[in-house]
């Protein structure tokens, strides 16, 4: 079985790691930028405000994933947001606190490999709970070839707030805006056999544990 790998993104190698995967799915692949460079900061640091996460496989550069820790939830006007019916803004800064998931990417020949995935997001979940956030948000293309939302709706457990026809990429493709409640979904799956959300929780279940403990029962 292959061995792969997650760290954070702070020397100048892994950073040209995360470089390259960037150039190659984001850039030449799928066209959504001119330069690949210009993505990350040229000096890396522990922040409050962006982690990055780099994947390996066999020590082979393989998949990034971004975290923007207190997004803005209200998007620009120019990007043209349609909401769900009763998902309310103001509600949703309430009631949690929020990371954006962005740049999470996995090179072609790792593609049908998804504990990449799965393990990137679980060193993310444990950062973000580490930190006493409570949700992710993002967004993935409707429409798009390989795209993940199948992935982070039926696998992941996010759900569909709206979509807005404009963003930072570009990408001509409506996107879907995603949230995911980290609490509620690990007490839907903290009793799965499933492979998946074993793999997904690893190492982890301790944490969880206790801030399920301290959300109290479901409403």
């Amino acid at each position: 079985m292959s061995c792969i790998t997650v760290e954070r993104v702070l020397s100048n190698e892994a950073r040209r790691d995360a470089v390259e995967i960037i150039e190659q799915v984001f850039k030449k692949e799928k066209k959504w930028i001119s330069k690949a460079q210009g993505q990350l900061p040229k000096t890396l640091e522990e922040t409050d405000t962006y982690s990055w996460f780099l994947a390996k496989v066999d020590d082979r550069p393989a998949g990034v994933l971004r975290l923007m820790y207190d997004p803005p939830l209200e998007l620009p006007r120019e990007y043209d947001v349609r909401l769900l019916p009763g998902v309310n803004i103001e509600k949703m800064k309430q009631e949690g606190r929020y990371v954006e998931i962005g740049r999470f990417m996995i090179k072609s020949e790792f593609r049908k490999n998804p504990r990449i995935a799965l393990r990137l997001m679980r060193t993310a979940t444990k950062e973000v709970i580490e930190r006493d956030y409570t949700h992710f948000i993002t967004d993935v293309f409707e429409g798009e070839p390989n795209s993940p939302l199948n992935f982070h709706t039926r696998v992941l457990g996010f759900e569909v707030i709206g979509k807005h026809l404009f963003g930072d990429l570009n990408c001509s493709s409506t996107r879907i805006i995603l949230t995911l409640d980290i609490v509620k979904v690990y007490r839907r799956i903290r009793n799965s056999r499933s492979r998946v959300y074993g793999e997904l929780t690893e190492g982890i279940r301790g944490i969880l544990d206790r801030k399920l403990a301290a959300a109290g029962p479901r409403m």
